[in-house]
């Protein structure tokens, strides 16, 4: 049994939820997500109330009931309110800059990096902090992600980017003798 599947999802006020063609919308005062159900979960909307629940009792059905329940609780909540990671650089001479529909990184390369920002995000960088939002969790964590790897944190000197609350271990170099 799953956990979080048997829970039935709250809609708050001010958010309309609707099923068609096996496609669960979401309207908020954040903008509008959808996402196509898998068919081994039947989802019902009652009054505020949303329940999910397998068609079946296979391993797959049951795997799947959560992560549906789950999908729907996330796009409920990003269309109430936006999701946000935040991400912090420190190297000497590395910069972020947000231009137009562009983030430009200057990371220590020969070239600058130059990544576009997708629909529906937004950016912003000041100082050594650069920070993603949206009402998209999957697409903001995403985004996150790529500006990380373009430059990964060092174990060494600690340059590089990370996320905020991120922790990394730092490594001992090499001692004189």
């Amino acid at each position: 049994m799953s956990r979080i599947g048997k829970q039935p999802i709250a809609v708050p006020e001010g958010v309309t939820v609707s099923i068609k063609d096996g496609v669960f919308v979401a309207e908020g005062p954040n903008g509008t997500l959808q996402r196509e159900l898998s068919s081994t979960v039947s989802v019902s909307v009652v009054d505020d109330e949303i329940t999910v629940k397998p068609k079946g009792n296979s391993a797959f059905q049951r795997s799947m009931w959560g992560t549906t329940a789950s999908h729907i609780s996330n796009m409920i909540m990003g269309v109430t309110k936006n999701f946000e990671k935040k991400l912090s650089f420190s190297g000497v001479g590395y910069r972020a800059n947000v231009d137009g529909k562009k983030l430009k990184l200057e990371m220590g390369y020969s070239h600058d990096v130059n990544l576009n920002i997708p629909d529906g995000i937004e950016v912003s960088a000041e100082k050594n902090t650069i920070t993603v939002g949206g009402p998209n969790k999957e697409s903001v964590g995403q985004f996150a992600a790529t500006i990380r790897s373009v430059r990964k944190p060092e174990p060494y000197k600690g340059s590089g980017i990370k996320y905020s609350d991120e922790i990394i271990r730092r490594k001992e170099g090499k001692k004189a003798v």
